[in-house]
C-alpha cells in the first residue's frame, strides 16, 4: 500500500517549485495563509509547519505582520558548518586575543582609525541634541539621576519597542552603560557563582568575558549560521544539566548574522517556563535590518521570563555608552544591581538622545546607515569573491559582520600574528566558543566603507594563510 507523504511536505515542495521557477521574485509577498489553506483545502497548522521549514531553509522570511517574503538574492557562498556537539559543562577562560583586539579599538575594523574624520550627518545631529540639552540643565548637574534613568529616555525606547511587537512600560526599562552592563546585571540577577549558563556556539566572546569573571560554568548549544541557536539541541541539554540562564541573540547574532525562526523563538520562552530558567536577549543588532526589523524576543515572552539587554553602540555610536535593560520578573533585583556598579547614568546625554529620537533624527539616520550596511555588506561579499582560496560565508541582512569559514588547514591564531605585522587586524574564530572548533573562522565586519586601504588589507589575507 503506498504511503502519502505529510501534507505539509507536500505545500512546501509546491511552494519551493514556484520559487525556484520564478514564479514570486525575490523579496515577493507569498498567498496569505488563509489564501494557502483555502487553496489547498489545508489545515493553518499544516500550512504554517509548511512555511516555517521553508523559512528554516532560507527560501522565505517572515515578517512581522505582513506575511512570508521570498528571501532576497541567495549566498553566493556555501554556508559555514557548525560542528559544536553538546558537551559537559566548563569554566570559562577568554583568549588574551580578546584584549588586544580591544586595546586595538579594532574590534569591527582592519584598519582601526583610518577614517576618524569620517562623521555622518546623523552623528552631528546627535551632538547638536545632546549639546542642547547640556545648556538647558541649570541646576540638575548637583544631582543624582534616578536609579532606572531619564524616564523621557525610558518613554523613547519604549515607543521604539511598540514597533517590535513589544508593549513595554517605562517602570519595567533600566538605562545601563552599554549592553555589555546589561548582560552583567542579567547574570548577576539570576545566577550564583558555579551555576550553568547556555550560550550559542560560536556565540558573543563578551558573554564569555561575563562568565568568567562572574564565575559560572558554561555549556554551548549548536547555532546555525543562518536560523541561530539550534533549539532541539538545548532541550536536549536541558535534559542533562541544571542550566540557570541561556544567552541568545535572536536577530543578526555575531559573528554569523543568524535570525531565529518565530516557531524556533516560541519554542525557547516554552523550554525556559517548563525548564523554570531565564532567557537573557542580546538585541543589540536587532533594529540594523535592512530588508526586516525582527520583533523582540519579549514580544513571545507571556510570562517574564525573557531580560531584554540593548544599546545603542552598534547602530548609533560606540562612544555614547547608553544601553538598556527590561528585567521581567527579576527587574526589580536589577535595578538594585546597578547602584552597585553605576549609581547614576549622565542625565543631559540621556535627554539629548530621548530629543534625537523625538525630533525624528535618530530614525531618519537608522533608515540611511541600514542601507549603508547593505551596501558594505555586498562589497565585502564582492571582495571575497575575489579571493584564491574556497571559503564558506554568511549573508547576512543585519547586524554589523559576516562570519567566514577557510579550509581546514588555516589556523586564525596565526593568520592574526601575521596579519598584525602587515597592519591588518583580524578577529580569529576561536574568540567565539570554548569548544577551539572554529580554528579555521574568521568574523569579518562590514561596518566601515570599504575604502581602497580596507579593500587591499583584505585582500592582502589570501597570502598569509599558507
Amino acid at each position: 500500500m503506498k504511503v502519502e507523504p505529510p501534507r505539509y511536505l507536500v505545500l512546501e515542495e509546491k511552494l519551493r517549485e514556484g520559487i525556484q521557477q520564478g514564479r514570486w521574485q525575490p523579496g515577493e509577498r507569498l498567498p496569505s495563509i488563509r489564501a494557502l489553506c483555502q487553496g489547498h483545502s489545508l489545515a493553518k497548522i499544516t500550512v504554517q509547519h509548511a512555511l516555517q521549514r521553508l523559512e528554516a531553509q532560507g527560501l522565505v522570511e517572515a515578517r512581522e505582520r505582513s506575511g512570508f517574503f521570498v528571501s532576497m538574492a541567495p549566498n553566493r557562498f556555501e554556508s559555514p558548518t557548525h560542528p559544536v556537539t553538546l558537551e559537559a559543562p566548563q569554566p570559562v577562560s577568554v583568549s588574551q586575543v580578546f584584549q588586544d583586539i580591544m586595546s586595538r579599538s579594532a574590534a569591527f575594523d582592519l584598519l582601526p582609525g583610518s577614517d576618524k574624520n569620517d562623521v555622518p550627518a546623523g552623528i552631528v545631529q546627535l551632538n547638536r541634541s545632546i549639546s542642547r540639552a547640556l545648556r538647558r540643565q541649570r541646576g540638575d548637574f548637583q544631582y543624582y539621576d534616578e536609579p532606572a534613568g531619564d524616564p523621557s529616555l525610558r518613554q523613547q525606547i519604549a515607543l521604539r519597542a511598540a514597533k517590535r511587537g513589544w508593549q513595554a512600560e517605562i517602570d519595567e526599562l533600566c538605562i545601563t552603560s552599554g549592553c555589555q552592563q546589561s548582560l552583567f546585571l542579567a547574570l548577576m540577577a539570576v545566577c550564583q557563582q558555579g551555576d550553568v549558563v547556555a550560550v550559542e556556539a560560536p556565540g558573543f566572546y563578551g558573554v564569555l568575558q561575563l562568565l568568567e569573571q562572574l564565575g559560572l560554568q558554561v555549556v554551548e548549544i549548536p547555532a546555525s549560521a543562518e536560523t541561530g541557536l539550534d533549539v532541539g539541541a538545548f532541550e536536549q541539554t536541558l535534559q542533562r544539566w541544571d542550566i540557570k540562564a541561556c544567552v541568545v541573540s535572536p536577530s543578526f547574532a555575531t559573528p554569523t548574522g543568524a535570525s531565529m525562526p518565530l516557531h524556533a523563538r516560541a519554542h525557547l520562552i516554552e523550554l525556559a517556563e517548563r525548564h523554570d530558567l531565564a532567557i537573557i536577549e542580546d538585541d543589540i543588532y536587532g533594529e540594523s535590518g535592512w530588508l526586516v526589523v525582527p520583533d523582540t524576543l519579549k514580544a513571545v515572552d507571556h510570562s517574564n521570563r525573557v531580560i531584554h539587554c540593548s544599546s545603542l553602540s552598534k547602530v548609533l555610536s560606540r562612544d555614547l555608552r547608553l544601553g538598556w535593560i527590561s528585567g521581567g520578573r527579576w527587574h526589580d533585583d536589577i535595578v538594585r544591581l546597578k547602584l552597585t556598579s553605576q549609581l547614576a547614568s549622565s542625565r543631559f546625554i540621556q535627554r539629548g538622545v530621548a530629543d534625537f529620537f523625538a525630533d525624528g533624527g535618530y530614525a531618519a539616520y537608522l533608515r540611511r546607515y541600514r542601507q549603508q550596511l547593505q551596501r558594505q555588506r555586498d562589497q565585502l561579499l564582492d571582495l571575497l569573491g575575489t579571493w584564491s582560496v574556497p571559503i564558506r560565508a554568511t549573508s547576512p541582512a543585519g547586524g554589523l559582520a559576516l562570519w567566514l569559514e577557510l579550509p581546514e588547514h588555516v589556523d586564525t591564531i596565526k593568520l592574526y600574528n601575521r596579519a598584525l605585522d602587515e597592519g591588518v587586524v583580524i578577529t580569529p574564530g576561536e574568540l567565539f566558543s570554548m569548544s577551539g572548533k572554529f580554528s579555521n573562522c574568521l568574523r569579518l565586519s562590514f561596518a566601515h566603507p570599504w575604502t581602497r586601504a580596507r579593500a587591499e588589507a583584505l585582500m592582502r589575507l589570501p597570502s598569509l594563510m599558507a
